[in-house]
């Protein structure tokens, strides 16, 4: 049995219908499968040509009438028998790997240009860090300028806290000696 589907809508080219129907005929076991994108009188549209028993081209239509890829948006299905002939399902799947290949060989060229930009940008990038170690070399002298600080800054410190110790003592004797005479003055006793 042979049949021509017919899947018209404005999102059905550039969302892996064609996959998606190959994918499914393969699965199915269907002998012959082939499908093309193309402009219909209602828009864009695939169509695909099967070929198989009976019962597997009556579970490809329901599928076909059931589900669909993700992103497309569908309009109509229309089924017809079809008497012509029918390329083997796995030769259709090495036509769209040969499809898919052309697809990727330029972005894999784009893919190795980036690369080789980049590799070019990690060798700048090595030689700036090496100019930055360079300038480096004057860190351990700064680390001993900062201890030498630090110790300095101790004895600075004890050298406070011993002359406020000393001063401490005699300077609350003489506010007590002035908080009294003002005392005296202002008749408190």
């Amino acid at each position: 049995m042979k049949l021509k589907v017919k899947i018209t809508g404005p999102k059905v080219h550039d969302v892996g219908y064609r996959y998606f129907l190959m994918s499914n005929a393969i699965d199915l076991g269907l002998k012959g499968f082939h499908a093309r994108n193309r402009t219909g009188e209602k828009g864009p549209e695939v169509t695909a040509l099967v070929e198989g028993d009976e019962e597997t081209i009556a579970d490809f239509k329901k599928l076909v009438e059931t589900q669909k890829p993700d992103h497309s948006q569908v309009s109509s299905i229309v089924f017809e028998d079809y008497e012509g002939d029918i390329m083997r399902t796995s030769e259709y799947a090495y036509v769209c790997t040969t499809i898919q290949l052309n697809k990727a060989i330029p972005l894999l060229l784009n893919m190795r240009d980036n690369l080789k930009e980049m590799t070019g940008d990690l060798k700048e990038l090595k030689g700036d860090m090496k100019a930055v170690r360079k300038n480096t070399d004057i860190i351990p002298q700064i680390g001993e300028d900062i201890k030498t600080v630090k110790a300095n800054t101790s004895e600075v410190t004890e050298e406070i806290k011993g002359m406020r110790e000393d001063i401490q003592p005699g300077y609350a004797r003489q506010m007590q000696a002035d908080v009294r005479a003002i005392k005296e003055r202002l008749g408190m006793q």
